[in-house]
C-alpha cells in the first residue's frame, strides 16, 4: 500500500443511534400550554408555604400524596378534584401536595413513564407526552392544587419546572452528580431520598452539593445547548424511604438521621416516604407508617416535617396490557397504591391528631 492509496475508514460515531427526531423547544411547549395567572398564584403560594414549613415559620406538616405514576390524565384530574376538597378540609394541619410523577426510573427495562411513552405502546411520542404533562400540571395549578414530581431527566425542568411546587430526587439518582447539579438550580424545595441500600449519607452529601453553586451543560428555553450556572438551592431535605428491605422511619432511625444532619450542619428536616421499603412494598401497610410518624410528632419530635403516600382512586396495581384500552381506570401501573377511601381516612386521622399539637411544636 502506498501513501496515495485510498483507505476505507469505518464509521466511528453514533454507531448505535437509529435516528435523531426533532423535539419542540421549552419555549414552544410553554406557548402551547401557557402559564395562567391562577396557576402562577398556586405555584408561588405553594413554594412559599413549603419554604416556610422547612424554615419553621409554618407549623403544618406537608404530605406529597397521589399515584405512583401518572398514565391517565382523566383519572389524575378526578383524583385531583377529590384531593383539593380534602386539602381544604385539613389545611390547618396538613399542606397537601399532589404527587404527579411522569418519569419512572427502571432497574432494567419497562415503561419509563408518561412523558417517554404517553400512549403506552412503545411509540415513544415524547413531544406529545411533554405537552400533555405540562397541560395536566397547569390544570392542577388552576384548581389551586400544588404538584410534586420526581426530577429524573435533566432537561425536563426547562419544560415543566415553572408548574412544579416540590421536587424529589429518587434513591437511584441521589448519588448522581448530574442530579445534584440540576437540583442546585431548581426553583423548588427538593427532597433527596436515601440510597436503595438505606444509606442516608448519600442524601446528606446530595443536599450539601445542591446547596452550592454549579456550572454544567444543559439547555435554555430555546432548546440551545448552554452552560447552566446556578446559585445553589438551600431547601434540600432528606426523604427516608427505607432500604435493602428494611424500614427507617422508627424513632431510632429518625434520631440517627437527626444526628447525621446536625453533624453536617444541616437543618433537621426529615420527610418519611410511607411506601417502598418502609412498608415492605405493601401498600396496605402505608397507613401504619403514617400513624407512627404522627405519633412521633405528637410525642415531641420536631424534625419530621413531611410524608409521602402512594395513593390512587383504586387500590393495588395492574400490569400494562397489550391493548391500553383494557386498563382498569384509576389503578396504578407501577407500584401498588392505597385506594381513595383509605387515603381520606389516613389524612383526616393525621390532621385530627396533629391539629392541636403542631402549633406548640
Amino acid at each position: 500500500m502506498t501513501f496515495n492509496d485510498k483507505i476505507e475508514t469505518p464509521e466511528i460515531e453514533n454507531l448505535n443511534i437509529v435516528d435523531f427526531e426533532p423535539m419542540p423547544s421549552p419555549e414552544e411547549i410553554h406557548a402551547r400550554v401557557p402559564l395562567t395567572d391562577r396557576a402562577r398564584e398556586t405555584i408561588v403560594r405553594g413554594r412559599e408555604a413549603l419554604r416556610n414549613i422547612l424554615d419553621r415559620k409554618d407549623h403544618r406538616v406537608f404530605v406529597v400524596v397521589g399515584p405512583c405514576s401518572i398514565h391517565d390524565t382523566a383519572a389524575a384530574l378526578e383524583y385531583a378534584n377529590r384531593l383539593k376538597k380534602l386539602s381544604d378540609e385539613v389545611d390547618d394541619a396538613l399542606m397537601l401536595v399532589m404527587r404527579v410523577y411522569f418519569e419512572k426510573p427502571r432497574t432494567t427495562v419497562g415503561w419509563k413513564g408518561f412523558i417517554n411513552d404517553p400512549e403506552m405502546n412503545d411509540s415513544f411520542k415524547i413531544g406529545k407526552g411533554m405537552e400533555l404533562a405540562r397541560a395536566l400540571l397547569r390544570d392542577l395549578a388552576e384548581l389551586g392544587l400544588p404538584a410534586g414530581t420526581e426530577a429524573l431527566d435533566s432537561i425536563t425542568p426547562q419544560f415543566l419546572g415553572d408548574l412544579v411546587t416540590w421536587a424529589a430526587i429518587g434513591a437511584r439518582t441521589t448519588e448522581s452528580q448530574t442530579h445534584r447539579e440540576m437540583s442546585s438550580g431548581l426553583s423548588t424545595p427538593v427532597g433527596f431520598k436515601n440510597g436503595t441500600n438505606g444509606d442516608i449519607g448519600i442524601a446528606i452529601n446530595a443536599i450539601l452539593s445542591a446547596s452550592r453553586p454549579h456550572s454544567f451543560l444543559g439547555i435554555n428555553g430555546r432548546g440551545n445547548t448552554s452552560i447552566v450556572r446556578t446559585r445553589g438551592n438551600r431547601y434540600g431535605h432528606v426523604v427516608l424511604r427505607g432500604g435493602d428491605g428494611r424500614p427507617n422511619y422508627d424513632t431510632v432511625s429518625i434520631s440517627i438521621a437527626e444526628d447525621a444532619l446536625g453533624k453536617a450542619g444541616l437543618p433537621p428536616n426529615i420527610v418519611v416516604d410511607c411506601s417502598h421499603a418502609n412498608s415492605f412494598k405493601k401498600a396496605e401497610l402505608q397507613p401504619l407508617v403514617l400513624a407512627d410518624v404522627v405519633n412521633q410528632i405528637r410525642f415531641g419530635n420536631r424534625s419530621l416535617v413531611g410524608a409521602m403516600i402512594e395513593s390512587n382512586l383504586v387500590g393495588g396495581n395492574q400490569s400494562i396490557p397489550d391493548d391500553p384500552k383494557r386498563l382498569k381506570y384509576g389503578c396504578s401501573v407501577t407500584d401498588a397504591c392505597v385506594d381513595w377511601e383509605t387515603t381520606e381516612k389516613m389524612l383526616r386521622d393525621a390532621a385530627d391528631k396533629l391539629r392541636e399539637v403542631l402549633p406548640r411544636r
